[in-house]
């Protein structure tokens, strides 16, 4: 299991090719990347995310803890990033690797939705019209209910 928070930009293939190497006993690897997206109507300029460092980390490494514990899973993957990044940026990574698909599509699923919600990251969005904190939204609160 290994759980990185960075301010640096990553590399997806690299790092997605790193975690498959070497499990010759797992039969499916999931990776999702979420990226910055630009806001409709008002253009993006860029996005801020902050974080407690320590604090988030032992968050971070307690929900991919309880993933392994769910579903039978041979290795776990998260990245996140704090900082300043523009639409386009990589935000974060999670990997999954498990005997069969359905551990490891189901275990990514919820590692993400943690991450959009519960995740101690705190994001605000910079446009023309000025700054503003991105707030939880319904959907992603629902999305934890399957779980």
């Amino acid at each position: 299991m290994r759980i990185v928070v960075q301010a640096e930009p990553f590399d997806f293939g690299a790092e997605a090719n790193a975690f498959a190497s070497g499990h010759t006993d797992m039969g499916a690897i999931v990776t999702f990347t979420g990226v910055v997206r630009d806001l409709p109507g008002d253009p993006l300029d860029r996005m801020v995310i902050e974080h407690y460092p320590g604090m988030t980390e032992k968050a971070l490494e307690s929900i991919a803890a309880e993933a392994r514990e769910r579903w039978s899973l041979g290795d776990v993957l998260v990245i996140h990033r704090h900082g300043e990044m523009r639409p386009g940026d990589m935000i974060m990574m999670v990997a999954t690797a498990a005997p069969h698909r359905v551990d490891a599509f189901a275990a990514a699923e919820f590692l993400m939705d943690y991450l959009k919600s519960r995740a101690p990251f705190w994001k605000q969005e910079f446009t023309a019209d000025g700054a503003e904190w991105v707030a939880s939204k319904d959907e992603d609160e629902d999305a934890l209910k399957r779980w």
